[in-house]
């Protein structure tokens, strides 16, 4: 029987009330003292409630009792084993030699996946690890990458101290697959990656078509296209339709790390594999990834040692970590992406023959934004309103002359230069209109504005005059003629400096824009 008593606060008042406890010869489990209260537990089967309250009468300064299904310390209990219970990651506190001292429900949990036994409480950790024991009694909080029950978790460890001295540690057991999604949601910028893919011409369509069909396959996918055309956002588009939507999705770009550095952010490393490295190792991507998709950006920049050793992998998904000897397996939809020729690669020996055919498995090509200038209006239209939110400030209009202008531009830059030209136009907008000269001056007045003029006329000369279905000489001179007047015309708006670039006279010019009704 538990008891909760109230009292005046005075001393020996708890004393005196253990004293008739005593003289009844009742037994006393546990008593709790705080200020006003004393909760006493008492063990007697055959000992009633009002007998208790009967004795207590007989001492100075209660002020009455009741009957309480807990103490206050199995309360606090209690409640802690809950919350312990609703947390998904395990938990463990072990003391200096390693005796596992609590745990949680899913700590438990691992205990009966693993089909052992012997319960986790009084255990000692260290059977049941693959690190010494040394590394989790530190004065510090660490994170470790161990195995527990022979499955792979990253160990985030807080110190137990007690009077200046370390009586032990809590650890706390982060499953790859829960870190992976952690990481994957810190790198991610897009809820929904296809609904990001904007556009309606022909090409694009045809690209978003195919996104949606080889997202049901479980294949390697290569992704070539310019820089800035959004590889990334269809890579994750191809994640987010995919079986493998719930697992995480991480990207690395080959480019931006030296060799040694991205093999170990690939594949991870053991503890001691290399000068300052982890206590405990590193898992690597590929082990992160698990059961998700990894995409590896700018692959053709990868050195020849580890597109050997990625080749390795894609045959069996097999894999060892720096400095290690034990072989990993890795469930991970691979989708790769580079804007170089591999053709060219491959010829110079600069890229493995084999290792593109893995790779290249299916294959998405993304158009140039030159190519699909019927989609810049819609593009500008959403890239205006986020800049306008970004800058706090009304959503300009842009005019037809202004629109024109960027149609004409060629945009070596794609949608990636697209979106920083319109986020500077907003952003230095002084009125509520976006004009022709405003377009104009960021395009052409900056410092490197001769540059981008030159490049805009090179692609209409190399690349834009060129189509298929024109049927003779006439056909084909009057789609050049067009094409260059439409893209130069914004960049030399009357017709005298137009002719004076083109170094015909001016009259001509006139009669070439009326012909092909071609208006600033």
């Amino acid at each position: 029987m538990r008891v909760k008593i109230k009292s005046s606060d005075r001393i020996g008042i708890s004393q005196e009330i253990l004293s008739i406890f005593s003289l009844k010869s009742w037994n006393v489990k546990s008593i709790e003292v705080q200020t006003h209260l004393t909760f006493v537990h008492l063990d007697s089967s055959k000992l009633s409630f009002a007998e208790i309250e009967r004795s207590l009468k007989k001492v100075s300064g209660i002020i009455g009792c009741e009957e309480i299904d807990q103490m206050p310390a199995e309360l606090r209990e209690n409640h802690l084993q809950t919350l312990l219970s609703r947390i998904s990651d395990p938990i463990i506190d072990i003391d200096t030699q390693g005796v596992i001292l609590a745990s949680n429900a899913a700590a438990n949990q691992l205990i009966v996946d693993s089909r052992k036994v012997r319960p986790l409480v009084n255990s000692n950790i260290t059977q049941l690890i693959d690190v010494p024991l040394k590394h989790f009694l530190t004065s510090n909080e660490v994170s470790l990458s161990i195995n527990f029950l022979q499955q792979p978790f990253i160990a985030d460890v807080n110190p137990v101290v007690s009077a200046n001295k370390i009586t032990g540690a809590v650890i706390s057991l982060k499953s790859m697959d829960k870190v992976g999604r952690q990481l994957a949601l810190m790198q991610s910028s897009t809820d929904d990656a296809l609904k990001s893919i904007i556009g309606v011409s022909e090409k694009i369509r045809l690209v978003l078509a195919q996104v949606k069909r080889f997202a049901e396959l479980d294949l390697p996918v290569l992704i070539s296209g310019d820089t800035g055309t959004g590889k990334e956002l269809i890579a994750r588009a191809l994640h987010q339709l995919s079986e493998r939507k719930q697992k995480p999705f991480l990207t690395i770009n080959c480019a931006a790390l030296p060799e040694q550095l991205l093999e170990s952010e690939l594949f991870g490393y053991e503890s001691g594999a290399f000068t300052g490295a982890s206590k405990g190792g590193k898992p690597g991507l590929f082990e992160l990834a698990h059961g998700g998709t990894i995409f590896l950006d700018e692959i053709a920049e990868m050195s020849n040692y580890l597109q050997a050793k990625l080749l390795r992998f894609l045959q069996d998904y097999k894999y060892r970590k720096v400095g290690g000897t034990k072989e990993f397996t890795a469930d991970v939809k691979v989708i790769s992406a580079s804007h170089q020729n591999f053709a060219e690669l491959i010829e110079k020996q600069q890229f493995r023959e084999d290792l593109y055919y893995r790779l290249n498995v299916l294959r998405l090509e993304l158009p140039a934004l030159r190519h699909r200038t019927e989609d810049i209006q819609l593009l500008v239209n959403h890239f205006v309103l986020n800049a306008a939110s970004q800058v706090n400030q009304r959503v300009p209009y842009i005019t037809e002359e202004a629109l024109l202008m960027l149609k004409a531009f060629h945009w070596p830059g794609n949608i990636r230069q697209l979106e920083n030209v319109i986020f500077r136009l907003v952003a230095l907008s002084e009125n509520d209109n976006i004009s022709v000269e405003n377009v104009r001056s960021v395009l052409f007045e900056s410092n490197d504005g001769i540059q981008s003029s030159s490049i805009i006329e090179e692609g209409i000369i190399k690349e834009d005059i060129i189509e298929e279905g024109i049927t003779d000489w006439a056909e084909a001179q009057a789609n050049f003629e067009r094409k260059l007047l439409t893209a130069l015309y914004p960049l030399y708006p009357t017709t005298r400096k137009l002719a004076e670039r083109l170094n015909v006279s001016h009259n001509k010019i006139a009669m070439k824009l009326r012909a092909y009704q071609i208006k600033a």
